[in-house]
Formats: structure tokens, sequence, C-alpha cells
């Protein structure tokens, strides 16, 4: 048996193979409530060693895009709980995901009374889709408060404890693709002058504080962080910083004791590349599980998990529509292609139908 499909470890967790579903919106969580259609797509790849579940707002703030899931009240939780069930019934393990939006979104896809935050007022260009009024720009963000930054620290950490009322194994802080915590580490969305802004010590305190927050609420073995060194989605720019921001930000989360880092590398969809020797020092300098990802076949999975330039190697998009992704990939057998227009469509058509 191979590296990839071999059983290994997650701090506490025994995972059936190397093998990681990538976070992947599928926009199903009608009411931003999960539900049973979500808990049949889920169970269906449960043969895999970890699933990050699609984004999931740890705010109502957070809501950005349509029909994105929640975790921040009770009914949300419950409504997670037989997705977790039907997943570690078929012998799998899963995260939630926490993706607050931030300045990606519209504010017709916000509930009552939430608004769109962000470190800067600064808009993103260009549209998003919502079910109301269709495609419309971005809703150009208030610049976030003091207290409004440590109502957000504490909604992670709120979302992470429900988190563990619905059954996850654990959550992964979504730190990259332009997002909030992303928004913050970038000087394209964050032209903050106080202690949030500025100096890359000053940048990465929102995604440590976040961390620091998540883990004294459920612990530091239940915890990882996904993040885009050089991303360009949503808005983002890298900066003559870049490296050493990211090297900064790895060896404050080691030292917090994180479970894992999640390196997204979209060079294979056109983004800048993360460099190998980016790689390495990320690597070299965080201590815990290190989480590969960007177009992976299992040749090269198998080829830099010898080499130990990680521990678990993701897949994105064709977990989409290969729910069993891991017995296709391990036996040789043929993918079948998605289909791109039913990404982001309610209901089964291209959800639960492959």
């Amino acid at each position: 048996m191979t590296l990839l499909f071999s059983p290994t470890t997650l701090g506490k967790l025994t995972l059936q193979n190397r093998m990681v579903m990538a976070p992947l919106t599928r926009s199903r969580a009608i009411g931003n409530v999960a539900n049973a259609l979500m808990a049949s797509y889920y169970a269906a790849r449960a043969s895999t060693g970890l699933i990050i579940t699609e984004g999931v707002s740890p705010s109502p703030n957070g809501l950005g895009y349509a029909r994105i899931p929640g975790l921040y009240s009770a009914e949300q939780t419950r409504a997670w709980r037989p997705v977790t069930d039907a997943v570690h019934h078929g012998g799998g393990k899963i995260f939630a995901q926490f993706m607050h939006t931030g300045r990606v979104g519209h504010s017709a896809n916000l509930p009552s009374g939430a608004r769109v935050l962000a470190p800067s007022a600064i808009a993103l260009s260009g549209d998003v889709w919502t079910d109301a009024q269709g495609m419309q720009p971005y809703t150009p963000p208030t610049a976030m408060t003091e207290e409004h930054i440590a109502d957000a620290i504490e909604e992670y950490a709120t979302a992470a404890r429900n988190a563990m009322e619905a059954g996850f194994d654990g959550v992964e802080l979504h730190g990259a693709n332009g997002y909030l915590i992303d928004q913050f580490l970038s000087t394209a969305s964050n032209q903050r002058t106080d202690r949030w802004g500025g100096t890359i010590e000053n940048r990465a305190r929102f995604a440590v504080e976040v961390a620091r927050a998540t883990i004294q609420a459920i612990g530091a073995e239940r915890v990882g962080m996904r993040l885009s060194p050089y991303g360009a989605f949503n808005g983002m720019v890298p900066d003559a910083e870049t490296d050493a921001l990211y090297l900064h930000l790895a060896t404050q989360l080691s030292a917090l004791g994180l479970q894992y880092i999640h390196i997204v590398d979209h060079s294979s969809m056109g983004a800048p590349p993360v460099s190998d020797a980016l790689k390495q020092k990320l690597r070299a300098t965080f201590k815990g599980a290190y989480i590969l990802s960007g177009g992976y076949d299992v040749a090269r999975a198998n080829a830099d998990l010898a080499e130990q330039r990680g521990d678990l190697v993701a897949f994105g998009r064709p977990f989409i529509s290969n729910p069993d992704l891991v017995r296709k990939l391990r036996d040789g057998i043929a993918l079948t292609a998605p289909d791109p227009t039913t990404f982001y469509t309610p209901g089964e058509k291209g959800y639960t139908d492959y």
C-alpha cells in the first residue's frame, strides 16, 4: 500500500488514510442551516481520511455568499449533528472550516442586523451572486473597530464550542483566499495604522488571536488553519514581506500548539506559485502537522509524503464529481469530470447525483 492510502494519526485522531477532502463551497444550505442533502453528500465521501467542510460562518456578519451554512446559532448547531454522525458512521473524521467572508459578499446575503465588516473600508471590485437581487457589486465594507474585532474573535471561539456540540472532530480556521483572516494579513485589504495593521506582527495579530481564542475554547489538538501565501483570490496581492509574514505567523501558531497548517498553492489554477523554499521553511518552522494541497495526483502525493514535505495531502475539485475518490485513485479508475454550472446551485443536481 502506498503512503497516501496508509492509515495515520492527526493528534489523537486515527485517520484511515492520508487523503484530505479540501473545503469546497457548494451553497446548498438553505437558510444558512445544514440539511439532509448535505448529510448525504458528506457521508458519500466518508472513506476519506479527513473531511474539511465547506466554509461555515462563525458569525451572521460572515455570510457574504448565498446559501452558505453557519455555526453560530442553536438551530445551526443541531442541524450539523446528522452530518457528523453520517461521516463517523462511514469511518471518516470531519473538521468544520470557519470562513468569515469579511468584505467578500453583499448585504443582501446577510441576515437582518448583520453588516459587511473588514479591516479597512476598501471595497472588493467585481460582482457577487445574491438570491434576492441576482449579480450585485460587492458591498463596501465598514472598517472594524476594536469592539468589532473583539466580537469577531469571540465569535470564532463560540462557533468552535458549537462545533464540538455538533459532533465535529475539530475546526479549521480559514486564513486563506481573501476572507477575513487573510484580509488582515494582506496590505491590499488592511491599511490600518493601529495594532492590527502595518507591520507583519500587527497584520498577523488577528490570525494569532483567533487561533488563541479557538484553542482556549476547544483545545489545540482540535484546531488547524488554512493559509494561502501568494494567493491572488478575492483581490489579494503579495508584497515584499510575504515570506517574512508567513514565517512569523507559522512561528506564532506553532507556539500555540496548533494541530496543523494547511497550505494552499493555487499555481495550478493560475495564481503565483508558493516557492519550494518558503514551503520548506514553513515545514521546518511549524512543529504541528502539515497538509499539502494544490493540483496533486497520486504519484506526486506519494513522492512528497515520502520526502516528508507534508503529512497529509488535500484534494479538492475531484471530490465534487467522485464521491468514491479514494477508491478510484487507489485502484487507478478514471475520474468523472465535474459540471461547473452546478458548483453553487441549490438542489441535488451536480451535488449528490454523481
